[in-house]
């Protein structure tokens, strides 16, 4: 199993470039540190405080539908992570492989405004971190240290984004577990396990952001797994991704629930953090300041890959430098912070809104991508067809999976509750977003009905499972 040896570089010197078998390096559990301390940060505990705050569920009720509902959704996070050692390539590189060359650029956009737009939200949050913690430091300082320092992991790549979250595994797990021990060590509010109740919209609603949770990670996993040797298989990376996602988000998802019940009813969220775990509560604020920081990274990091993807579909002779990538990354945090020191202070709410309406396009894309790899394609692409001009055996455009993935987007509409858009339906079940599951039922089976008519052409072909 090859190894990184000590002179391998620093900087990271592939983009959206196959990596070659030679240079694949790591093992399957730098996927749990990952995503295990990825999700350990400020917004998932955020979202877990609204499980009895906004949805009115008690301890019982909300903890049972968080822990569902992310164990269901990890399985989409960990299927999409487990391909990246089979596949040596980004996410987004992928696509092609199901939507054509230049099919795939409309969810290449879709997910590269994602990732710019949280790493705006990143750095907003951060500036404020940082504010909170040192008063006396003006604003848009405060957000330029959080936004370089997000730039400076995401420049030097994938191999420094591994290290951290090793360490942030450690670090934030230990921080959190001492908080649960705070909260549950000291007294408990009368009403800590009797407040709320269960009531089927509220459980339904918990239980599908759990799902779209984990699905809204699926267009970059397998960039942090591309680099893992070939023959490390599919269950190995599948595990210790699922593991990680799942236990991360479960954990803070409680803990931010947990933190509501422990203070008065109607105290926001971080500041229920802050109260509820007394002395315990300012390490644990800037160990979460750090959290974000690295985790954006990952934003920052996906947005360029995404744009690198995109002209290199025009390009296809064009293998950008490291050079290159510093100079996107700076282009890509320009343009953020201008945006970022211009946002208003309901930015992140705004965006949040955003990004779960985006996931309407997410979902048929997900179920496109996993359907194609698992059971269409069962991993055997042609990496050199991937990055031909005319797009190879894959083409410019595949009819199929865009016909199914434009459907996929149709059937969820009815039935959307987001802030931006409002289906007729969208109260099938009060205050509970069910689009992706309508996504997923009509989407699934709609694509392996058109690409199994495809496949005995391409099987004819004989495309080679790697190219070398």
């Amino acid at each position: 199993m090859p190894q990184m040896s000590r002179q391998d570089p620093l900087i990271e010197n592939h983009t959206v470039d196959y990596v070659p078998l030679a240079e694949r390096h790591g093992k399957a559990r730098d996927l749990f540190t990952l995503w295990f301390s990825t999700n350990i940060a400020p917004l998932p505990i955020v979202t877990g405080a609204m499980v009895a705050q906004v949805f009115h569920l008690n301890l019982f009720w909300g903890l049972l539908a968080i822990a569902l509902g992310h164990l269901l959704g990890g399985v989409v996070i960990a299927l999409a992570s487990a391909q990246g050692p089979r596949m040596g390539i980004p996410q987004m590189v992928q696509s092609r492989g199901q939507f054509g060359r230049y099919g795939a650029l409309l969810i290449v956009f879709f997910a590269a405004l994602i990732y710019i737009g949280f790493f705006i939200s990143n750095i907003v949050l951060a500036g404020k971190s940082i504010v909170g913690l040192a008063p006396s430091m003006p604003v848009p300082a405060s957000i330029l240290i959080g936004a370089l320092s997000a730039t400076a992991i995401g420049v030097i790549g994938y191999r420094f984004i591994h290290a951290l979250n090793r360490i942030g595994t450690w670090v934030m797990g230990a921080a959190l577990l001492a908080g649960f021990l705070y909260i549950f060590g000291h007294e408990l509010p009368e009403d800590f396990f009797s407040r709320g109740g269960f009531n089927l919209s509220g459980w339904l609603a918990t239980l599908s952001l759990g799902i779209i949770w984990q699905i809204s990670f699926s267009p970059y996993t397998s960039d942090y797994s591309r680099y893992l040797p070939a023959d490390i298989g599919i269950a190995r990376p599948f595990l210790a991704t699922y593991l990680g996602a799942t236990l991360g988000t479960i954990l803070s998802f409680a803990f931010g629930l947990v933190a509501a019940l422990a203070t008065p009813q109607g105290t926001e969220a971080m500041l229920a953090v802050k109260q509820a775990t007394g002395w315990l509560g300012p390490i644990l604020m800037v160990l979460f300041l750090l959290n974000i920081i690295s985790h954006n990274a990952l934003n920052l990091y996906g947005a360029v890959l995404s744009i690198i993807t995109s002209i290199q579909t025009f390009a296809s002779q064009w293998t950008p430098s490291v050079k290159v990538r510093v100079v996107l990354s700076s282009g890509v945090l320009a343009g953020c912070c201008v945006v970022a020191l211009g946002a208003s202070a309901d930015f992140i709410s705004q965006f949040i809104g955003l990004v779960l309406a985006l996931l309407l396009v997410l979902v048929p894309w997900a179920s496109i991508n996993l359907i194609d790899f698992y059971l269409i394609q069962r991993g055997d692409y042609d990496i050199a067809s991937i990055f031909r001009a005319d797009g190879g055996i894959y083409g410019r455009f595949n009819a199929h999976a865009i016909i199914a993935y434009g459907i996929g987007i149709l059937v969820q509409l009815p039935f959307a509750n987001t802030s931006l858009y409002v289906g007729p339906y969208a109260n099938l079940v009060d205050g509970a977003d069910l689009s992706w599951l309508f996504g997923l039922l009509v989407t699934c089976p709609l694509y392996y009905c058109l690409a199994t008519r495809v496949r005995k052409e391409r099987a004819a072909l004989g495309a080679p499972l790697l190219a070398e």
